[in-house]
């Protein structure tokens, strides 16, 4: 078990330098995919093994059950996006396939460093590594944001480099001061496991700082408010698989960095301080988004918008604890992930058939473009959280297990810009699937028709096409996971209990 631990990064390193060379095309292509399902499978084993948290190196990487879990989790989203975002092979009208260029091959050589950076990230016991693997997916994503080039793409990529750079700074921060807190207690440690084990006498003055500036910036990277103005432009001018990469797993690792320093400040300090910096986010979050969603014209940035919305709910619940909120969570971050990653690829394809992002420009999809409108519907129907999709079990858990703890108020308002949400989103969606059907598609000023990246169609090659397999699988599993009680449930008690059911 072991040995597991160093299959992902290695592959992705692997994989991304063999991608980044003339070799294959067809391995350049399909770099994205077979690092995904690596993860995806090692993943899958820790959390079938039941024998002691597999170790390696000290505290540089451990698998415990909640690592395992995200790492399933990067490995499934990355595996949605990557391969529902192959171009089909060309039609008998189109041509041959184009070649791959020297900008495919750096495309396909990022998102294979960024996928084995989110590995790194949830399983290593070292918050030191932990940080700098999230460093390292700011420096990948921030070319791949730009990778489309054109003015409003390289503005996104600079701003989310620099408001993200400024969050993980404050981070670093927050983590040096936990080194300190434990030096000071006489052992020197970034280790999570001896931290929140309870037996250094940690200064509660520095831990309190520490985990403030820690949650304050990896909040920027979580995409959580007032942090958040880099994200509807990052994800927005993206490819689509890289924007579903970006608010399907590189949200969820950055929360979940936001769980494990949670875990420390509950058992030194209690749970009063990030229970209220969790709960102001949270709020805020859903604050922002449902005021944004309500008046949003481009479904790109709506969807954008989304992705803040829903780290708000796992805040208000990581904020609530107990072992009921914290399995919440995690449910919820698989259903977001695997819906968000297919809504933007189906956004991809919206882009690539109409030719435009706004709303008000898209009209008719169900009767002119049912392989779009279908996977749409059924996409936001998850994404708002209507059962049967895990979404709706992990919203009610929340908020009912709030509302036992006293937090009443906190709920209510909850569920009140959870429906102002629900309200902005089926309108958007059914006034572009269900509205009077067009013959003409405007051409939006300053966006291309299709978004040429590695293993994307190229115009005229099925860029509003794409496999239908990964979007059915991905979507199939958020419709039964919520009531599948073993192991689901079973893996998702271990996690939460590996975060204390504070």
């Amino acid at each position: 078990m072991t040995a597991l631990l160093l299959l992902p990064p290695l592959a992705a390193l692997l994989v991304g330098a063999l991608a980044a060379t003339p070799v294959s095309g067809v391995l350049t292509r399909l770099s994205g995919v077979l690092t995904s399902a690596v993860l995806l499978a090692t993943g899958i084993a820790l959390l079938a093994h039941r024998g002691p948290v597999p170790t390696l190196g000290g505290d540089l990487l451990r698998a415990d059950p909640l690592s395992a879990l995200m790492l399933a989790v990067v490995g499934a989203v990355g595996l949605t996006a990557t391969w529902a975002g192959l171009a089909p092979r060309p039609g008998p009208d189109e041509g041959p396939r184009p070649a791959v260029t020297r900008t495919d091959r750096r495309y396909a050589a990022l998102v294979a460093v960024f996928l084995g950076a989110m590995a790194i990230a949830v399983t290593t016991d070292n918050l030191g590594l932990l940080w700098v693997a999230v460093e390292a997916t700011t420096i990948a994503t921030a070319f791949l944001v730009g990778h489309r080039g054109g003015p409003r793409a390289l503005e996104a990529a600079w701003k989310y480099v620099v408001l993200g750079s400024v969050g993980i700074a404050i981070a670093l921060l927050g983590t040096v001061l936990l080194y300190a807190a434990s030096r000071s207690a006489g052992e020197a440690t970034l280790s999570w496991t001896r931290l929140v084990s309870g037996e250094l006498p940690l200064d509660h003055g520095l831990v309190r700082v520490a985990a403030g500036l820690a949650v304050l910036g990896f909040a920027t990277k979580a995409g959580l408010a007032p942090m958040h103005s880099w994200l509807p432009d990052a994800h927005s001018q993206a490819p689509a698989p890289v924007s579903g990469l970006m608010s399907g797993v590189l949200l969820a690792v950055a929360f979940y960095a936001i769980l494990r320093i949670r875990a420390i400040a509950y058992v030194v300090l209690g749970p009063g301080l990030v229970r209220g910096l969790l709960l102001a986010a949270g709020l805020g979050s859903l604050a922002v988004a449902a005021a944004l969603i309500l008046r949003q014209r481009d479904h790109k940035r709506m969807l954008a918008y989304s992705s803040i919305e829903h780290m708000g709910v796992l805040a208000i619940g990581a904020a609530v604890g107990g072992p009921i909120a914290l399995a919440a969570v995690l449910l919820h971050l698989i259903g977001h992930g695997l819906a968000k990653a297919s809504l933007f690829v189906v956004a991809g394809r919206m882009l690539a058939a109409e030719g435009t992002t706004t709303i008000a420009d898209v009209r008719g999809l169900l009767a002119r473009r049912p392989d779009v409108a279908v996977p749409l519907v059924v996409g936001m129907t998850a994404l708002l959280g209507f059962p049967p999709f895990a979404l709706f079990f992990s919203e009610v858990a929340i908020v009912l297990s709030g509302w036992r703890a006293g937090l009443g108020w906190a709920m209510a308002l909850v569920v009140a810009l959870l429906l102002v949400v629900v309200a902005g989103l089926v309108r958007a969606t059914a006034s572009m699937v269900l509205g009077p059907a067009h013959d003409d598609a405007p051409e939006a000023a300053g966006v291309t028709r299709a978004e040429p990246s590695a293993g994307l169609p190229s115009p005229g090659h099925g860029a509003d096409r794409g496999p239908t397999t990964p979007l059915v699988l991905a979507l199939g599993v958020t419709a039964v996971i919520g009531f599948v009680a073993f192991p689901v449930g079973d893996v998702l008690a271990r996690a939460a209990a590996t975060l204390g059911l504070s």
